[in-house]
Formats: C-alpha cells, sequence, structure tokens
C-alpha cells in the first residue's frame, strides 16, 4: 500500500476547506434568513419557498446589468408589484448613476424621458436616509416631488436598501401591490431577505465586470504595443492609440495631441464617427488644460462643453472627458483624450484609474518604438558611412589609378585615333569619379524623412494580416495611388482596409482574399475617386449578423463624400462577401 503524498494530502484539504468556507457562507446566509422569520405568522412561513425560489434566481449569472434587471423581476413576483426599480447610488452619494426598471414598458419609458437622477423627491431622501420605507400613498408623503408627464399612476410604494460589503449600493423600489392592496410586514420582510441575497450577488457581479474590464485594457494596452513596435508607420500607431482608447473608454471619440510647432497641443489622430472636422486642431498654449497636460496631470471633466478650461469650439460637442497626458520617463510626449457625447454618463474612478495606466503603458510604448526607430536609423547611418568609405577608399582609388594608366597608354600611341578614344575614356571617368564623390556627399548627410507612400502601407496592413489568416492576400494596384490619393482619404481607407481584413479574419472562414485598391475610377456624381475592394470565398455574412463594422466603414467613407457596399465574394455561387470602400481624390 503507497502513502500519499503530503502535497496531493495539503490539495485535498485545501479544496475541502473552501468547499467548506462556500458551505458555511450559504449555512449563514440561510440561518440569518431564518432568525428575520422567526416568530412570524405561518402565512410568512408558507411562502418562504417562493423567497428560497426567489433568492436562487437573483444569484444566478454574474453580468452586472442582467443581474439587475433580474432582482427588479423577482422582488415584483415575490412582493406581488406591478413595477421595481433599482437606482444605483453614484460614487459621490448625491444622486443616481442608473436607474433600472421593471414593468414599465419600452414606449412608457421614451414617453416619460429622462429617468430620475435621485437629487430630489422620495428617491432622493431614500438615497440621504437608507432606510426601509412603506407607504400607502406616495403622492401623500410630504417628501414626494411628484411624477413626470406621461408617468403612470403609482400610489403603495416599498422601498428597501440594497448593501454590497456593508456600503450602500442603491435602493429596490417597488409600487402598486396588485389588487390596490397595501404592502405589508410580510412583504417587508421577505424583500429585506431578498435585499441581503441581491447584495452578494451584485458584489460578485461587479468583481466580475472589473475583472472584464482590467482585462479588456490589458489587452488593449498589448494591441497598442504591438502596434508601436511592429515597426510601420508612426501616423497608423497613433491612429491604434486612438482606435482602442475609444472602444475601451466606451468614448464618442478616441483623439491622439502631440506638441505644435508654434506651441500648444496638435490634434494627429482621431477615431469618431467624423474625424476630419478634428484632425489638425490646435488648442493654443494658453489654454489651462494644456499648461496641466505638459505637467503630467490628467484632468477630468463632467463636462467638456461647459468647462471653462475649455476654449475651443471643438469641445461643444462633448460632455464627460478624459484628458491624460502621455509621458514616461519623466517626458510628456503629447496626451490622450477620450471625451463621450453630451448627456453621457460620467467616468468612474476605475474607469479613469484604468485609463491612466492605459496611457502610461501607450507613452512607453511610445518611447520604446522612438527608441526601436533611432536605432535603426542609426543601422542605417553606419550602413551608408560604410558604404561611402569604399566607395572613397576602394571604388575612386581604382577608378583613379585606371584613368592613370590609360593617360599612360595614350601618350605612347602614335594611332590618332587611339589617342582620341583614351582620352574620351578617360574624361568619362573623371565625370564617373565626380559623380561618386558628390553621392558619397549624400550619404554622408541626414536624410530627410519622407512619409510611407498608400501602396507601402496597403502592403503592410496585408503583410500582417497574414500572420492570423494563415496565408498572404492577393493585392492589386490600379493608377498612380502614392500620387493621386490624399493624406486624409488614405488614413481612412487604410482604417477600412484594416476593418474589412480584421472582419474576414473573424468571421469569415475564407481560403482566399483579394485586395484591389484602384485610384482610376468615376464615382456616381462624375468626380474622380479611389476605391478599395476587399473579396473572399468565405461563408459571407449571416442573416441577422452584427454589422458594426460595416457601419463603420460606411461612416468613415460618407465623412468623406464616399460611400461603402457589401455583395457577394469570390466563393462558388457568389459564396463569401466583397467589401467595396470608396472616396473622392
Amino acid at each position: 500500500m503507497s502513502v500519499p503524498d503530503p502535497k496531493d494530502l495539503q490539495d485535498t484539504k485545501d479544496t475541502k476547506d473552501t468547499k467548506d468556507t462556500k458551505d458555511h457562507d450559504a449555512l449563514e446566509a440561510a440561518t440569518l434568513a431564518t432568525r428575520s422569520l422567526q416568530g412570524l405568522s405561518t402565512e410568512l412561513t408558507a411562502r418562504v419557498p417562493q423567497l428560497l425560489e426567489a433568492m436562487r434566481s437573483v444569484g444566478t449569472g454574474l453580468e452586472l446589468h442582467s443581474t439587475l434587471d433580474r432582482i427588479c423581476e423577482t422582488a415584483a413576483e415575490l412582493a406581488d408589484a406591478r413595477y421595481a426599480a433599482i437606482g444605483v447610488i453614484d460614487e459621490a452619494d448625491t444622486g443616481l448613476s442608473d436607474f433600472v426598471t421593471y414593468g414599465v414598458t419600452f414606449e412608457e419609458a421614451a414617453a416619460i424621458g429622462r429617468r430620475p437622477d435621485g437629487h430630489r423627491g422620495l428617491l432622493g431622501s431614500l438615497i440621504h436616509h437608507p432606510e426601509p420605507l412603506r407607504l400607502g400613498n406616495l403622492s401623500a408623503d410630504p417628501r414626494s416631488a411628484g411624477f413626470p408627464a406621461h408617468h403612470p399612476p403609482m400610489r403603495t410604494f416599498l422601498g428597501v436598501p440594497i448593501r454590497v460589503q456593508g456600503e450602500v449600493f442603491g435602493n429596490l423600489y417597488l409600487t402598486e401591490k396588485s389588487g390596490g392592496a397595501e404592502f405589508n410586514d410580510y412583504d417587508l420582510h421577505m424583500v429585506r431577505v431578498l435585499a441581503t441575497e441581491a447584495g452578494i450577488a451584485i458584489g460578485n457581479a461587479r468583481l466580475y465586470e472589473a475583472a472584464r474590464q482590467r482585462e479588456r485594457w490589458i489587452d488593449g494596452s498589448v494591441a497598442v504595443t504591438t502596434a508601436l513596435l511592429s515597426g510601420g508607420d508612426a501616423d497608423d500607431a497613433l491612429e491604434v492609440v486612438a482606435e482602442q482608447a475609444r472602444h475601451l473608454a466606451d468614448s464618442a471619440a478616441g483623439i491622439v495631441l502631440l506638441p505644435a510647432e508654434e506651441g500648444g497641443l496638435e490634434i494627429v489622430a482621431v477615431s469618431s464617427d467624423d474625424p476630419g472636422s478634428a484632425l489638425g486642431v490646435v488648442i493654443p498654449p494658453e489654454s489651462p488644460v494644456v499648461a496641466t497636460l505638459l505637467e503630467g496631470e490628467a484632468v477630468f471633466m463632467d463636462d467638456a462643453a461647459t468647462d471653462a478650461r475649455m476654449i475651443t469650439k471643438l469641445a461643444e460637442r462633448y460632455g464627460p472627458s478624459m484628458m491624460l497626458p502621455l509621458h514616461s520617463g519623466g517626458r510628456v510626449l503629447g496626451a490622450l483624450a477620450t471625451p463621450r457625447a453630451r448627456g453621457g454618463r460620467p467616468f468612474t474612478d476605475a474607469e479613469r484609474t484604468l485609463a491612466t495606466q492605459f496611457a502610461s503603458q501607450a507613452a512607453l510604448a511610445l518611447m520604446m518604438a522612438e527608441a526601436q526607430r533611432d536605432r535603426e536609423r542609426l543601422v542605417v547611418y553606419e550602413d551608408r558611412d560604410r558604404i561611402a568609405r569604399d566607395l572613397h577608399d576602394l571604388v575612386i582609388q581604382r577608378l583613379f589609378a585606371t584613368g592613370m594608366m590609360l593617360e599612360g597608354a595614350q601618350r605612347k600611341s602614335v594611332v590618332p585615333e587611339v589617342q582620341r578614344g583614351v582620352g574620351k575614356a578617360v574624361d568619362e571617368l573623371d565625370v564617373t569619379i565626380q559623380e561618386i564623390r558628390t553621392a558619397i556627399f549624400a550619404l554622408q548627410q541626414e536624410p530627410a524623412e519622407a512619409p510611407s507612400g498608400l501602396r507601402t502601407r496597403v502592403l503592410r496592413e496585408i503583410n500582417m494580416a497574414a500572420v492570423p489568416l494563415g496565408f498572404k492576400p492577393a493585392h492589386r494596384f490600379v493608377g498612380p495611388v502614392d500620387a493621386l490619393v490624399g493624406e486624409l482619404t488614405g488614413k481612412n481607407l487604410i482604417a477600412a482596409l484594416r476593418e474589412a481584413l480584421s472582419n474576414a479574419f473573424r468571421h469569415a472562414e475564407a481560403s482566399r482574399i483579394e485586395v484591389v485598391v484602384d485610384a482610376t475610377v468615376q464615382l456616381p456624381d462624375g468626380s474622380q475617386g479611389v476605391r478599395l475592394t476587399v473579396a473572399d470565398n468565405g461563408i459571407g455574412i449571416p442573416e441577422g449578423g452584427r454589422r458594426s463594422g460595416l457601419r463603420n466603414l460606411r461612416r468613415r467613407a460618407e465623412a468623406l463624400g464616399g460611400a461603402s457596399t457589401y455583395g457577394p465574394g469570390t466563393g462558388e455561387d457568389g459564396g463569401g462577401t466583397t467589401v467595396v470602400w470608396e472616396a473622392p481624390l
């Protein structure tokens, strides 16, 4: 008989301890619930199975908003109420950051309009005094502020606070008990027990949501670092930073700003529905925001449109905003802005922290990319110096020696034709030596950095897409794309190509993709334009499938005065998808 490994015994003990802890927590919750019911009538005791089923229902699932929806529905069924709601208290404990309802139809909610903010009335009173409240007629209560127009009538009321880890998360509201009756003590006790279980479920959901949020921001940081260090065009890398920031912050725009030559900060990369109107805008140096950002401090705003620190018209379209310095190693490289639309929800403390960390990671990646480009540039310079030395020390010397030999032969020759031919060869050698010396001088100068052409950027996107696809898409260029396509149109075409290739990789299951960039097309209005075509032989776009990527393509094209469409692909019987994106030159 073998002796058990002590490590296995420890692992078994740890597993048993974890199970015992969970069982103990469940037993403790059940004990508390039972104690709260002791001494009450048999009517309440008869409803215990319903309460237990409600508690089980509330505890299923981890997504926060669906958990709140489930709590509302379960509480309404448990207390036999027509309407239920949960008001989530904001971080300042002064109002409501969210308001989840049950029983109110979509049409009724649309007619009511703006949801309550909890700053006044009965809901505001419950925020400042989180105690159970039961009313026979809530309209008659002096704390009531009345109902807005089109609000359904509500008379009876039951409110219970929901606590998560000892802190008040929000309040659970129930109105309109069935049959016009008032909520009784039984309802109050049952809902209080349910609120305790709801607090546990919400706590778990918040932890899960926070973990998922951190994971998304980490993945975004990895994507940005990969893009910046891939050796691609710097402008394209900044576009990736803007797109990732917009997506992760759930904002209306992602904006990257770099120091302008004349001072202030210039918008150099934008991810939004209308990027053209913001690109190139300079926030002047006298702006208080610029001074703060260049000092390495973040700027947070509840409403950019009304904030006195914002002095540009661009701010008029935005609400809650984060402006974060891109600083690393004591240097401020620029700034990252993630504004939300007017009336959007404020950024939470967790979002601000994660965004600040993302900006720091992006700044570090920018510095690493800059150092990498410096190293690559140094290698080029060293290679140019070596070539220049070889040309001077070897090639010119040999050419000079050859010229001397020819001149000697010329003097010895007595044939005039030979003398003229040799003399002409010597003159050609002298010209060649002068041209080589000019080339040597050029090699020793610092080359002016020219931006990558559109053709080069398209090929780079195709090569990057080949890695996840497992094959390299075919490509073809029609017309002088580098000469005809402008910078703004070119940036949007590259973004559209990236989106189309990403969709093909994630959804198409294609084995062949063809990319065509044609700068000779005539648009429907008769103007000259450029057309991007990405065709595959995959499974096509399923009925009812998501269209967010296609909508992004269309918005980019329409912002430039163009269009984007899709149709059958290159597979058998039209299988797959063909995406066509075009814009004027």
